[in-house]
């Protein structure tokens, strides 16, 4: 009875998932099918720093490895240290994203 709880709840998460992506593509094709009938034209904007999120965040993300590291060393119990390690991933991950937002605008004046 376990097995097939968790076979419906895998396909119920897939299938919202799909579901929420198919909706979004849908929305934006039908915005996009309407700004075109109207004479609408959006030009498409370049970006120049395209893959400076996706650096800082990786960066953020091998910082937060590199400190959440010294948690493991320490004597605490498994539930602490998992804790103190993924928030240390996941604020470093987010410094990153900062990071690169507060570099952008500095260079794109």
């Amino acid at each position: 009875m376990k097995d097939y709880n968790e076979i419906i709840g895998f396909t119920i998460i897939v299938l919202g998932l799909l579901l929420v992506v198919f909706i979004i593509a849908r929305y934006t094709y039908l915005i996009k099918k309407e700004m075109i009938s109207k004479g609408i034209y959006l030009e498409n904007r370049t970006v120049k720093y395209k893959y400076l999120d996706i650096g800082c965040i990786v960066f953020g993300l091998g910082i937060g490895l590199l400190v959440s590291s010294i948690f493991t060393e320490l004597n605490l119990t498994e539930d602490t240290t998992d804790l103190l390690v993924w928030g240390t991933i996941l604020i470093f991950a987010a410094a990153g994203l900062v990071a690169a937002h507060f570099i952008r605008k500095r260079l794109e004046k």
